[in-house]
């Protein structure tokens, strides 16, 4: 008993030396104690090893917004997958880059942008682009907490939650650099093609533009089988002897064509069918901006084979006055009811509905060259082929009153205008 008695106290003295004087507690204090002391004997090593993190951006409003704007263009209504639905924001090297994707048609735009770090980041596209348009003139400070980002600009402020990043598709790279063409010629060609363009998805190759390469001169053609527009444009390519034949979704051209007529110059880059891009991509880009979208079959009618080069009769007719005069008369027309035009003389007589239903008559002067003729066609793609002639005359050339009429633009100085052609079908009249 006596020994084990002075046992306890020699155990004691060596676990306190083996410890030291200010041995920690023991349990959670003492690994709180023990972790304190640690990082204040190295707190420069702390620091050199802790990582950087992003905590958000600040950038101009009106840039904010323009960029805001394009990309949201290229939003899905009804996205396969949610994330498409969401407009990703890439920070890097002193730029923000927005995107948008639906695995068809891509959107890109670029701005300055004042960061630490760089991040990705993906927002609900609709109604980040609702309120950027909606915020005052300040500069926007973008604020990440986790998954909450907080705008805040002047005196408002918006928190909105992110969406999965790490679920968003790559966006396509652009295909090899084509050519280079004035912003504003581009957008004045499409739109007058564009509008003959088919609406019918049953006929896909048919709601597509037809661009027609070769050298130096660009031809863009639409159709839909009941009117064919026609445009011959100059741009400059890349490589000399340069040629393709594509078909470029309407709609999808004629929204870039129309938001790149400020540019003085804009970028087309091109692959065709069975090149390392697939079935082939379009890529249109100038001052930040960019778009992608997807070829449709190349397959395209004969256009050139179908517009008439022989006419017996002409009339000249006032642009705007015509216009004007045929949406008063088509107040009474239903949607497919033709307008008659019955030329004599100086005059044009336009009419709608016959019968028993309700009527509408105008005259117009006019200068016709021909024999007495009364002519019909659909009042809306009348409209679009007088609009789409682009001059201050719209010039008439018919052959009968059953085969196809071809609208051009005509100049003040009553020369043709060069490059535009449309035809229009012409709608049989009941005897």
């Amino acid at each position: 008993m006596s020994a084990t008695t002075e046992n306890k106290p020699q155990s004691t003295t060596r676990a306190k030396r083996a410890a030291g004087p200010k041995a920690a507690p023991k349990g959670a204090a003492g690994k709180k104690a023990a972790a304190e002391k640690k990082a204040k004997a190295q707190p420069d090593a702390q620091k050199q090893a802790a990582p950087a993190v992003f905590t958000g951006f600040r950038v101009g409003r009106d840039e904010f917004a323009r960029a805001i704007a394009w990309t949201a263009r290229s939003l899905p209504s009804r996205p396969s997958v949610p994330v498409l639905a969401g407009i990703r924001l890439d920070l890097a090297d002193g730029e923000l880059r927005l995107s948008a994707f639906d695995y068809e048609v891509s959107a890109e735009a670029t701005v300055p942008a004042t960061f630490d770090g760089s991040a990705q980041l993906l927002l609900p596209g609709k109604v980040l682009a609702e309120i950027v348009h909606a915020l005052p003139a300040y500069p926007i400070d973008v604020a990440v907490h986790g998954v909450k980002v907080t705008m805040t600009c002047g005196p408002a402020r918006f928190t909105l939650l992110t969406m999965p990043v790490e679920d968003y598709p790559n966006l396509p790279e652009a295909p090899p650099l084509a050519g280079r063409v004035d912003g504003a010629t581009l957008a004045a060609a499409v739109a007058q093609t564009a509008v003959a363009a088919s609406r019918d998805e049953t006929l896909p190759m048919l709601t597509g533009v037809r661009l027609e390469i070769a050298d130096e001169t660009v031809t863009v053609a639409a159709t839909d089988r009941y009117r064919l527009a026609v445009r011959e444009l100059a741009w400059r390519p890349h490589t000399q002897g340069f040629t393709a034949a594509v078909v470029v979704p309407a709609k999808v051209l004629a929204s870039a064509a129309k938001a790149f007529a400020g540019a003085d110059e804009v970028e087309v880059s091109l692959s065709g069918p069975g090149e390392q891009h697939g079935a082939g991509m379009l890529c249109l880009s100038a001052g930040g901006l960019r778009t992608t979208t997807r070829l449709l079959d190349p397959e395209f009618p004969k256009f050139r084979e179908l517009m008439p080069t022989e006419f017996t009769a002409h009339a000249d007719l006032p642009a705007g006055p015509f216009v004007e005069t045929v949406k008063r008369v088509a107040l009474v027309a239903e949607r497919d009811t033709p307008i008659r035009l019955t030329f004599a003389g100086e005059q044009v007589t336009i009419e709608a509905g016959t019968g028993d239903e309700a009527q509408g008559v105008e005259v117009l002067p006019v200068t016709w060259s021909g024999e007495e003729m009364a002519i019909a066609f659909n009042h809306a793609f009348l409209l679009e082929a007088v609009g789409a002639a682009a001059g201050p005359t719209a010039r008439l050339n018919v052959a009968s009153p059953l085969l196809p009429a071809v609208f051009v633009g005509v100049a003040d100085d009553g020369e043709r205008i060069p490059g535009y052609e449309h035809l229009l079908m012409p709608i049989r009249l009941a005897s």
